[in-house]
């Protein structure tokens, strides 16, 4: 049987992935992925519409939002589908850049987020709320991909930004963190999502790798793959060996790493929409739950 060739594309790159080819799971599956980074999340969608990516491992807002609503940064609908919820933000937070004694200094300064209208965007609103500074006491600067930011943090080209899957490690040491995005309620990280429109053999493809990572992330959840995921974290997410265990400790929590069995949540899709009804209220966000069924119809969804 021949493999057949899948165009996932990624903000950061994929510890489980990763994980999949090291283990020979991909071949296994008959599976040939090619991993390609995305700048932002309107590049991400705009390459899954024209088929240049076949799936996109993506936060489940930016799913909502260029789904259900045609006010979205590429100004259409895509009819998209999620095949599974594969994590918790893997240590999602709130930093502040080098020298920033605390939130107050945010004041009058620039927070870096990959797109202004994005879900991780209204987690950073949301977490400096929380600390007592308001959306308007700050400028908001679209920065584009979790790396990108957290070159942008150190450089001093903004005060704050969110990160998360390891980029929040690469900073540690300069920055500091002042919030987490647990304190928002339960949060859904990031999903495996297809259009309606990919061909059949792709779609099935994307369908198994689909049950390829969520097994592994199960095997991380239980510690059997401990090592080899540190292993892989330090080698794709170029990390120091301590940074690398701690990621791996992230991936092995369940309320902020892997999630064992692919089900998207019903609380955690909850969170996801009161942010947004919350930063950028949008009539059309109300055929959200009732349609939820058939966007999740590749995912189990739960209590």
């Amino acid at each position: 049987m021949r493999n057949v060739r899948v165009h996932v594309g990624t903000f950061t790159p994929s510890v489980l992935l990763a994980l999949a080819r090291r283990r020979g799971r991909l071949a296994e599956a008959h599976l040939d992925v090619i991993e390609s980074p995305v700048s932002s999340s309107p590049a991400q969608f705009a390459s899954l519409e024209s088929g240049e990516l076949d799936v996109a491992i993506t936060s489940p807002d930016n799913v909502i939002a260029y789904h259900y609503l045609s006010s979205n940064p590429l100004g259409r609908r895509l009819q998209l589908r999620v095949l599974a919820g594969l994590d918790r933000g893997t240590g999602l937070s709130l930093w502040l850049g080098p020298g920033l004694a605390g939130p107050a200094a945010v004041r009058g300064r620039v927070v870096g987020v990959d797109v202004a209208t994005s879900g991780f965007a209204f987690v950073a609103y949301a977490l400096l709320d929380a600390l007592g500074v308001t959306r308007e006491e700050y400028q908001v600067l679209n920065l584009g991909s979790t790396p990108r930011r957290a070159g942008a943090l150190l450089e001093g080209t903004c005060a704050a930004t969110v990160l998360n899957a390891g980029n929040e490690l690469r900073v540690a040491a300069r920055a500091t963190r002042a919030g987490d995005v647990t304190s928002l309620g339960p949060y859904l990280g990031t999903v495996l999502a297809v259009t309606h429109a990919l061909e059949r053999t792709r779609r099935e493809a994307a369908e198994q790798l689909s049950a390829v990572l969520v097994e592994l992330a199960a095997r991380v959840l239980d510690g059997s793959l401990t090592d080899e995921a540190r292993a892989v974290a330090r080698d794709v997410l170029d990390l120091s060996e301590a940074d690398a265990a701690a990621h791996v400790q992230v991936l092995s929590d369940p309320a902020r790493g892997l999630i064992g069995d692919g089900r998207v949540d019903e609380p955690s899709v909850a969170t996801l929409l009161s942010l947004r009804r919350t930063y950028l209220p949008d009539r059309d966000l109300d055929s959200v739950e009732p349609d939820l069924a058939s966007l999740l119809r590749g995912a189990a969804r739960g209590a």
